[in-house]
Formats: C-alpha cells, structure tokens, sequence
C-alpha cells in the first residue's frame, strides 16, 4: 500500500504554506489510494510492480501534486483529472515490457549514463536514409562502424498529407508514417538498437498536432469538449489582443499567429503552419491526453524524448507566449509522471531561443538533456571571423550546467541556424550585435566577399532584416564552392574546417550529434524544389537522400579523385569518434577554458576525476602559435602527446598549428 506520508518533507524548516501543500498533497494521495487499489485488483498486477511503482508515486507525489496544483488547482474538474493521471501512470507501467523495466531499473542506478564519453549521436530522417523502418534495421552494422551509441530518428509518426512541415504536424501518435512501415517494425528497431547498444531518441511533439489529428476532427465537427483542447476563437477579438505581444516564426509564409477555419467559422491558434494547431495546456484533459500519449511511445522502447518546441506549449495573454513559467511547470510535471512509469526515460528540450532562456529548460527534474543552439551558432561564427573571443566570452559563462543533466552540441540539424548568441555578450566586446548578425548571414549566403560558404536564406524577412542559414555542413564549410572551381587547396581547407568543428563538439562536454550525411561531406541538395511539397522551405536543402555508393569508396584500394575527398571524411570522423570512446577526461560536463592570448586559438581543459586532456583549435587559415609554457601550467605536465595522431609536443618553446588544426593533448 502507499505509505502516503510524504515523509521526506515532513520535517525540517518548512513555511506555513509548505506544511500546507505537504498537507493537501498527502491528504489527496490518501483519497487516492483506493482507486487506485481498485485499479491494482482489476488488472491482476503483480504485488512486486505495485510495490515498485508505489515507492516511486511516495518519492515524486509532492513534486507531481504542486505542479498540477499550481497549473489547474483552480479549475472545477481538478480531483477528477487528478486521478485519471494518476491512473494514467499506473496503467503505463503496468503495460510495459519486461526488457524495459530491466533498463529503468540499471538507469535508475546509474543516473548519468547517458554522461558518458562512449555515448556519440546520430540524427536522420527514415525514408532519405534507409526509406523505412524494416530496412533502416539492416543499417545497424553501419551506425556500429561508424561509432555511433545514439540514434535520434526525425518525426516518423502518421502525417497530413502534402506538407507537414518534415514530419512535425502529427495526425496520429500511435502510427507509424505507412510509407515508413508499422508501430511492430519501430518495436523491432527499438529492440535491435537496444542490442547492439545503440540509444534510440524520438520526437515528442507536444505544442501542436496537425489538423487531421482525430481531436482536431472532433472540434471542427463541433464537438466542444475538443475544441477546448485548442485555441479557439469566434471572431478576431482575442486574437487581435495576443497578437499585439506575439512574434512571427514563419512570416515569409503567412502573417499572424492564428488561422481562418472556413468549416468552423472560427479563428483557430496556429503558432507554426496553418495546419499545426496549437494545444490548449490550460485545459487538464490536454495534459492528461498528452501524457498518454508519451507514456504509448515510450512503451515502443525510445530511450529519449525530443520535446519539439518546448518555448511555446503556454499562452498568457499580454506576454510573447514564450519560455513561460508555466511552460516549465508542465514540462517538470511530464517529467515526475515520467518517473513515476517510466523511469529509465529522459527528455532533450528543443529551444532555440536566448541563451539565458536555454538553459532554464536543463535540469534532472525537467529536461536533462539539451541541445546547445548558442555553441553551434557561435562555432560558425568563430569560423567566419577566424576569431574565437565571441565563442569564448560565451563559453566562459554559458557551458556550465547542473549536475545531471548534459548538452547536445550539433553543428547541423534537421533545422537552420539561427545566430542565437546573446547581445549583451556582443556588446562587451565592441560587437553590435544586429550588424554582426547581418555579417553572418550575407558570410554564409555567400554574398560576402572572399566567403566561402554556400548556404541559403531560410524565412528571409525584409522588413527586419531577420534570416536564418540552411545548408549542408560541407557546403557551409567550402567544399561545394571548392568542388565548383576545382580548387585543390579550398578542398584541403574546407574538409579541414568541417573537421575542426566536429573536433570541437567531439570534445568540449556533451553529447556529440551529427546529422547523417555529415560523415560523407555531402553537399546542398537543390533538387528539394522538384517536390512540391518541400519547394517553399529551403530547409529540405541540407535534408540530402543517403547515397549507399559512397561506402564502396572506403575500399582502401580505390585511387585519387572524387570518392577520396569522401573517404578521408568518414575515416577521419570515424577515428575521433573512436579517440573518444576511449578518452575519459570527455566524460561529462566539466570544462575550464585556457587563455592562449591569441585571439584565433580556443583552448579548453576537460577533466573528470582524475583524467585531464587539453583541446586547443586554431580558427585561422593562417599557422597560429601558443606558449608551451601555458598548457604545462594547465595540463600540469612538461610533455604532451595528440592522442589524435600520436605526436609528442614539449612545452619549453612554442606549440604551432597548421590552418585549421587541433589538438587533444594528454600528459606522458
């Protein structure tokens, strides 16, 4: 039975209001209790898993009973959805297999697991890799050569027909895309991934679901009980008076934030596409509907969650509707029922916001895992302007996170880039922020003299001049301009750049992920304009098909010419990715920075426990020198070696590196 004492917090120095929330909680779970007994009798559980899942309701009920206090305590039908979640809960963990309640029980043991060195990402989209499920299975041996433990699979559930904005307007999720295969061929790849010990990540899109989800039918049939489960208004008052404080995320495909339903005759809330309507999260059925949800797609056996578009799941009018206090409670209270039934899983948050913003999303009892938009965004910046004080300014008081919890450093995504670096950082070095953010975007547009990039606008907006970068990691980088004007020494340097910067997020604390296509090089693809259904988002540009040719080039046999440019790439990842496994001062977060006095070198320290490597980049086309004496004082040591190539450097004279070049130094 639940103890339901909430001992824990009985004690100690609590407030009047804290004994009375201790009170309220423990007195809730009490009426609780019985039917959820009922529940127990009905379903013939085993008293083990009652016991188990009891343990973890004492441990997280307080936590779990504020949260949705504080977000529907108000509302008439608070008690009845209260127990329908909780019910939610138990059911989920009663409904899970065997082998996933295993892994809960070795992660709840092992908390950071997911800290380690040895956990490297990929991401890609089913149908451009592998075009299904059932054939994405055989690619297995593929993810194990190349290094990868972590496999983060684009949204894979049914879709509206024509655009779906890549995956994220969701028609169903409990079915998988048919073009893709089944809800058993994601079970099966789950399964596999899981043996060969391969991490899998899934996207839980939360903010929205398409308009051809079954809710959103429901509404549009009248139905008002799910028609509160959007945003929806009669006429244009409302959303005249949101709209005064709100931003526009596509403005170069449609103006406002709301859409004209001709069937209901009514506006309808649509932050993203018209066909994404936004959940209404101040309706407790939302919350409980949702988490249902998640609990079934945890249950196929994902690892980690991918919540898309965290910044916007809550609305108060007179606010931009962003990074809302109430957003975070309702991410902390999926996270308690998380634990609660699913324990082994974790959450990855989606927000490319500010960098003060990011951050707040990161904790062990939120999202645990993030990924880091300031650090990609400034590693191309530091590229561009071959210098790294912007990076590292950043660096110096932005990377730390709480313990528990990680970043997931990327250079390219699914998405664009955004210059997410923050103004007051700019502005401390002499920056103006919105000049050098025009820089940027002309730099890797190519309209900048003596760039090398060829990336594209991405939501171009005239009147503010705002833009986003969509491109390839390699055309970004120099190699497609290179390739163009058969420019053997642009080659060299381009596949040095693209190295530099995955050296970098392969190092500096984290969990490494690249985009699949990365380790070929592979460049724009401007054939997306042939598909009508991808032709207006020039994201589609760096969402390249996999060209399978590409591994008959590994045969170390074959000669000079195209496919080496390709080979050197994946051997040259593939070999980091491998350094790393077996480097254990890259486990975790810990970094100090050291400073070189030269503006082009970024240098940092790893440590963990007792092992120590440093890191030192030159972002500069040109050679570029330190003090030796400089890493003896912080490596602590007189003799380093580059556990990358096995060359020994003493630090009585100066160290010297080529265009491009880094190093992982380790004491001998």
């Amino acid at each position: 039975m639940i103890r339901s004492n909430l001992s824990g917090l009985r004690g100690g120095n609590l407030s009047a209001d804290q004994r009375e929330r201790v009170y309220q909680a423990d007195l809730t779970l009490k009426r609780l209790a019985p039917r959820l007994q009922v529940f127990w009798e009905q379903m013939s559980v085993d008293p083990q898993l009652q016991h188990e899942f009891e343990v973890r309701l004492d441990e997280h009920w307080y936590d779990l009973f504020g949260l949705l206090y504080d977000l529907y305590g108000a509302r008439y039908d608070f008690f009845y959805h209260l127990e329908q979640i909780l019910i939610t809960a138990a059911l989920a963990w009663v409904n899970r297999p065997d082998d996933l309640r295993e892994l809960d029980q070795h992660r709840m043991n092992d908390p950071d697991w997911f800290a380690s060195q040895k956990i490297v990402g990929g991401a890609l989209y089913v149908d451009l890799f592998s075009e299904n499920l059932g054939k994405l299975c055989d690619s297995i041996d593929y993810f194990k050569e190349l290094g990868l433990t972590y496999l983060h699979l684009m949204p894979l559930f049914a879709v509206r027909p024509g655009d779906n904005d890549g995956g994220y307007a969701i028609s169903n999720y409990r079915s998988v895309d048919p073009r893709l295969g089944t809800i058993d061929d994601l079970r099966t790849l789950a399964t596999r991934l899981r043996e060969a010990g391969i991490v899998l990540v899934l996207d839980f899109v939360f903010n929205h679901t398409s308009d051809d989800h079954q809710w959103a039918q429901l509404a549009q049939s009248g139905d008002l009980e799910y028609q509160n489960f959007y945003y929806i208004y009669p006429d244009r008052t409302m959303p005249d008076q949101y709209e005064r404080t709100l931003r526009e995320i596509f403005p170069t495909v449609r103006r406002g934030n709301f859409t004209w339903h001709d069937g209901m005759q009514q506006w309808v809330w649509t932050t993203f596409n018209n066909f994404q309507w936004d959940l209404n999260y101040t309706n407790p059925a939302v919350f409980r509907a949702m988490a249902e949800e998640m609990f079934f797609i945890a249950s196929t056996g994902v690892d980690i969650l991918r919540l898309d578009a965290v910044a916007f799941v809550w609305k108060r009018m007179g606010t931009n509707c962003e990074n809302l206090p109430e957003a975070h409670q309702l991410i902390q209270a999926f996270n308690r029922l998380a634990k609660i039934a699913t324990p082994s899983l974790i959450f990855k948050s989606e927000a490319i916001v500010h960098p003060d913003d990011v951050v707040k999303y990161i904790s062990p009892r939120e999202c645990q895992i993030s990924y880091n938009p300031t650090l990609m965004a400034l590693l191309w910046e530091s590229l561009a302007t071959r210098n790294v004080t912007l990076l590292s300014r950043s660096l110096s008081h932005r990377h730390s996170l709480p313990p528990h919890t990680s970043w997931v450093n990327y250079l390219r995504c699914h998405d664009d880039i955004g210059w997410t670096f923050d103004d007051a950082d700019a502005a401390a070095l002499g920056i103006n922020a919105y000049d050098h953010r025009q820089f940027l975007n002309r730099f890797y547009t190519g309209q900048y003299e003596g760039s090398f990039a060829r990336g594209v606008p991405f939501q171009e907006n005239a009147a503010t001049g705002d833009m986003r970068i969509a491109g390839t990691l390699a055309s970004l980088a120099g190699l497609e301009l290179a390739i163009e004007q058969g420019d053997e020494e642009e080659k060299e340097l381009s596949i040095r750049r693209m190295l530099l910067l995955q050296g970098i997020a392969l190092s500096i604390g984290g969990i490494p992920l690249l985009y699949l296509g990365e380790e070929w090089g592979m460049l724009n693809d401007y054939d997306f304009v042939k598909d009508p259904a991808k032709a207006g988002d020039t994201r589609w540009i760096h969402r390249p098909k996999m060209k399978w040719e590409f591994l008959q080039e590994l045969d170390d046999t074959i000669g000079p010419g195209g496919g080496s440019i390709r080979r050197r790439i994946f051997r040259s990842l593939q070999n980091l990715i491998a350094v790393r496994k077996n480097q254990q001062a890259l486990s975790g977060q810990k970094m100090d920075l050291v400073h070189t006095g030269n503006p082009h070198l970024l240098s940092f320290v790893r440590i963990f426990e007792s092992y120590r490597l440093i890191v030192l980049a030159n972002f500069s086309d040109q050679p570029q020198s330190v003090d030796g004496n400089r890493l003896r004082t912080v490596g602590l040591g007189r003799f380093f070696k580059d556990v990358l190539t096995g060359q020994e450097f003493g630090t009585s004279e100066d160290i010297e590196l080529s265009a491009y070049e880094f190093l992982w130094l380790l004491r001998i």
